[in-house]
């Protein structure tokens, strides 16, 4: 089942009655909405003068729906994650922390390797000349020794966007505004992917910053930040003005969850490709597989 996106950017105070979520809006004379908790699978809070209670952030918690905060500047800054994503979850969480070396840089190259691969496909639907990715992807060796990942990015982001001054850089010019957002949101669900299937965000299998509690998170979506990219990529030619994430931007970009994927041969939506990403991974962990389940872009 495909989980609704709520995006809230006004003031609004948010409760529970009836296993619903009611939205009232006090500064106007719209009525309370009402909304099944269990069709909810993200919810954004972008206005700071936003009330929601301890009873329906519960409900929400025990629903896996991911709560997603915005900062000043109106990006995602803060995922709510429940402490209980999975009945297994102890049993998991110790076959994530017992992986072994080998295993963890071989999940790193089959990640690697589809990351460059979906790239390539990405450029060749652009009519982007691709042969030097194709070619790296066949070359990723275990733990990705000759860093392939920064090589790859930087020609398919130097080929793809031909705006002045554009490199991929956070604080770059626009549209890096655009995919940061489409970024965040991708992040937040894959934490929510791992959580409920029973993994910890933030041990991962190549990036280790102390500082970042979403470490194995940023490992997983790298082979689907191409969907971001293709849609940001869209935006771009559709959009002339697009400096600003205004709301029409962040209604394209709050999509994604529900974006077809092609994932083992089948079309699905991403966010539910996702949770059969995160499925295979602990099998991985487990030792009862030796491949992640990845999609495959354009197929």
């Amino acid at each position: 089942m495909i989980k609704r996106t709520l995006f809230f950017s006004n003031p609004v105070y948010l409760s529970t009655k009836n296993q619903q979520l009611v939205a009232s809006f006090p500064e106007t004379e719209k009525g309370a909405v009402t909304i099944p908790i269990e069709d909810l699978g993200y919810i954004i809070l972008e206005n700071s003068q936003i009330t929601v209670t301890n009873g329906l952030l519960m409900k929400l918690v025990q629903n896996k729906t991911a709560v997603i905060t915005c900062d000043q500047q109106h990006m995602p800054c803060s995922f709510l994650q429940p402490l209980v994503g999975h009945s297994e979850q102890t049993e998991r969480i110790r076959y994530q922390l017992n992986a072994s070396v080998p295993l963890k840089k071989n999940l790193w190259q089959q990640t690697v390797s589809s990351k460059i691969e979906n790239q390539a496909n990405h450029l060749e639907e652009r009519g982007i000349h691709a042969l030097k990715l194709k070619r790296w992807a066949n070359e990723v060796k275990s733990g990705d020794i000759h860093n392939h990942e920064a090589i790859a990015a930087a020609f398919y982001f130097q080929n793809l966007f031909t705006i002045d001054g554009f490199s991929r850089n956070q604080k770059g010019v626009a549209p890096n505004n655009l995919l940061n957002y489409g970024y965040a949101i991708l992040r937040a669900i894959t934490a929510r992917a791992l959580v409920s299937s029973g993994m910890l965000p933030s041990v991962g299998i190549f990036h280790h910053n102390k500082y970042n509690p979403f470490c194995l998170a940023d490992d997983v979506m790298e082979p689907y930040r191409i969907y971001i990219d293709a849609l940001v990529y869209d935006m771009v030619q559709k959009y002339k003005q697009y400096d600003a994430l205004t709301t029409a931007l962040k209604s394209e970009l709050l999509t994604i969850p529900a974006l077809d994927v092609y994932i083992d041969g089948k079309r699905s939506p991403l966010m539910v490709a996702m949770s059969r990403t995160t499925s295979s991974l602990h099998e991985c962990f487990l030792g009862t597989s030796r491949r992640i389940l990845y999609p495959s872009y354009g197929s």
